[in-house]
């Protein structure tokens, strides 16, 4: 495990960041059970497809980006690990394939990556009364790429943002569903200072009341720690994880991605320490600088390959 660097003296102080990460412009940053049979995937490509998922969770069917092997159709006895790939809030499930060269480095590679979407916030857990995006992504989609795309039962799952929420989430409320799990600058600590700001913040960008998500953070506190990543480590022992976050603030144009970094930097910290103090090992990538963007995930993502890469057991 890495060594926790202290936050570089260029930083703001945290009660600045707290203060700023309640204001709702922070909030456009982050923009940067069985399950019913499938319709009929839209093919966009030789490997890669969209497929509408009936949800009994969601209450509607929810699209999923799947991108098959490349031997998937000559093999058909053959089954395949499978890599979920997260979005983050204000985005939706083409992030991966619209920002990034997924389809052609995983080209070659004996596995299935799959993108499930998570909504308008990107936040994919279980909403007070409202859709269950957890149990759509850790239990419906994939029943459905056991059933219709021969996915083995090993699973990684990596996101970024409220993606990396939900990487670790997922991973550490269902010990054993994944074999790995890796956020980039993802959202760790949901009651750490400051951060239910932020995230009632994304909740309101999308005009939906911000006790919708779990309730007053105040009010509901067992609520927010049950769905937080930090609350839940221990459901992490054996799954072997990446966690990596930037410094932020530092670096020239829009300052607002390097505020929001800069801002989920505590977060991330205390998750670390969380997981060192519990003996749980992690590979960090704790760096100064950076922003809230892809231009910041896209090297990390490279980087935790090999990790993901041994736990869903294909070459690197």
């Amino acid at each position: 495990m890495s060594d926790l660097p202290q936050k570089p003296a260029a930083g703001v102080s945290r009660r600045t960041v707290a203060r700023a990460t309640a204001a709702a412009g922070l909030a456009a940053l982050f923009g940067a059970a069985a399950t019913a049979p499938a319709r009929a995937a839209t093919r966009l490509g030789p490997r890669t497809r969209d497929v509408s998922v009936p949800s009994a969770a969601l209450g509607r069917s929810a699209p999923v980006r799947l991108i098959l092997p490349s031997d998937f159709a000559t093999r058909p006895d053959k089954k395949y690990p499978v890599l979920y790939l997260l979005h983050g809030a204000h985005d939706d499930y083409t992030s991966w394939t619209r920002e990034t060269d997924i389809e052609a480095f995983t080209a070659g590679r004996d596995l299935i990556v799959a993108m499930p979407d998570a909504g308008p916030t990107g936040i994919p857990s279980v909403w007070r009364g409202g859709p269950d995006y957890e149990t759509f992504q850790v239990k419906e989609v994939p029943a459905l790429l056991a059933r219709d795309y021969r996915a083995s039962g090993v699973r990684a799952v990596a996101g970024v943002s409220t993606g990396g929420y939900g990487a670790m989430a997922h991973a550490a409320r269902h010990p054993g569903a994944f074999t790995a799990a890796a956020s980039y600058s993802g959202i760790l600590d949901t009651t750490a200072p400051g951060v239910p700001a932020i995230m009632d913040a994304i909740v309101a960008r999308e005009n939906l009341p911000a006790a919708s998500l779990w309730g007053n953070p105040v009010f509901n506190l067992l609520t927010w720690r049950d769905f937080n990543p930090r609350a839940r480590a221990t459901g992490l022992r054996g799954t072997a994880l990446y966690v990596s976050q930037g410094s932020g603030v530092g670096g020239g144009g829009d300052p607002l991605p390097g505020i929001l970094e800069s801002a989920l930097w505590p977060s991330a910290q205390g998750f670390a320490r969380t997981l060192a103090l519990m003996g749980v090992p992690a590979t960090t990538h704790f760096y100064g600088g950076g922003g809230h963007d892809w231009a910041h995930w896209k090297p990390e993502f490279t980087a935790s390959w090999p990790i993901l890469a041994r736990a869903l057991g294909v070459p690197e």
